[in-house]
């Protein structure tokens, strides 16, 4: 996902600490939180305060994950001068490694202080959401066998950004899992994930490197160009199932105005390498986000 770039800002400047937040990337907590919200509309048990709670916690694990990777993608030589995406804090030396493990310390313990809350509204289930969550954040690029760089990135995305956050929002008002909540969950995880594919098709080269194991770099170009087009039917064959098969009405059908725009991520996908491949980064940020909005807004008509 992109974010703007900063070169100039003083070392622990304030646009630094934004920077190494990465905005841009913040639609994939909030999305989540809004569906998973939606479903609970959708089945007569939608509760306010569990929900912003909810989405509170979700931002904060966000950021908490940008900065672990922030800091432990630089200390293991993921991230260089050679870098093609938006600017590292670290890397660029605006924050210090120490400043940024500060940070997300702090930003983790945001999320816990949701989380108790929402383990009193909603149990025990909550702690072990909460734990799993924060704990996969790290380890998505810390430790002696970081996810990301194993390869698994893509079913921890999957999971944690579609199943995990979908239900937990709908689950800490609801205080059921309903089959509606499982089915919007895939478009979610699934165009979440597609947002990670394009970031690591761009950086295969320099993941070779790095030792980071991704995907590409284990099968190849072809077989994320694959992933991507998988991952985008599977989004858009959600609405048409829960249409099809009456758990929804016809607004729920309102994603389908985006094919356009995804038709063109695809496209890009093929035929850009490099730095170009920010844009269709940005933009399948962008599709995760209006997708998402229009598939919510048509689960609560």
């Amino acid at each position: 996902m992109s974010d703007a770039v900063i070169t100039t800002e003083p070392r622990g400047g304030l646009r630094a600490w934004i920077l190494a937040s990465r905005p841009a990337t913040l639609t994939a907590a909030v999305v989540p939180v809004a569906v998973g919200t939606a479903v609970a509309v959708a089945v007569g048990g939608f509760r306010l305060l569990p929900a912003l709670a909810a989405l509170f916690g979700a931002i904060c694990i966000q950021i908490g994950t940008n900065f672990a990777n922030d800091v432990f993608d630089y200390e293991k030589g993921a991230d260089t001068e050679a870098r093609l995406g938006p600017t590292r804090a670290v890397q660029a030396g605006l924050l210090s490694a120490g400043q940024v493990r500060v940070g997300m310390y702090v930003v983790f313990g945001l999320a816990v202080l949701a989380g108790l809350y929402l383990t009193w509204v909603g149990g025990w289930v909550v702690v072990a959401i909460g734990v799993l969550s924060i704990l996969s954040g790290v380890l998505y690029t810390a430790g002696p066998y970081p996810l990301a760089y194993l390869g698994l990135g893509d079913v921890f995305v999957m999971i944690f950004f579609g199943f995990v956050a979908v239900m937990g929002t709908t689950y800490v008002q609801t205080l059921s899992w309903p089959a509606l909540g499982w089915w919007a969950s895939v478009p979610v995880g699934a165009l979440s994930t597609g947002v990670l594919v394009v970031n690591n098709v761009r950086d295969r080269l320099q993941d070779v490197h790095a030792n980071k194991r991704t995907l590409p770099v284990r099968f190849g170009r072809r077989f994320a160009e694959v992933q991507y087009i998988l991952l985008m039917l599977a989004a858009y064959a959600v609405p048409v199932a829960l249409w099809a098969t009456k758990q929804a009405g016809l607004p729920v059908l309102l994603p389908l105005v985006t094919l356009p725009v995804a038709a063109r991520l695809t496209r890009d996908l093929f035929r850009l390498e490099g730095k170009p491949l920010n844009a269709t980064l940005a933009g399948t940020a962008k599709l995760l986000l209006l997708f998402g909005a229009l598939f919510a807004g048509g689960l609560v008509a």
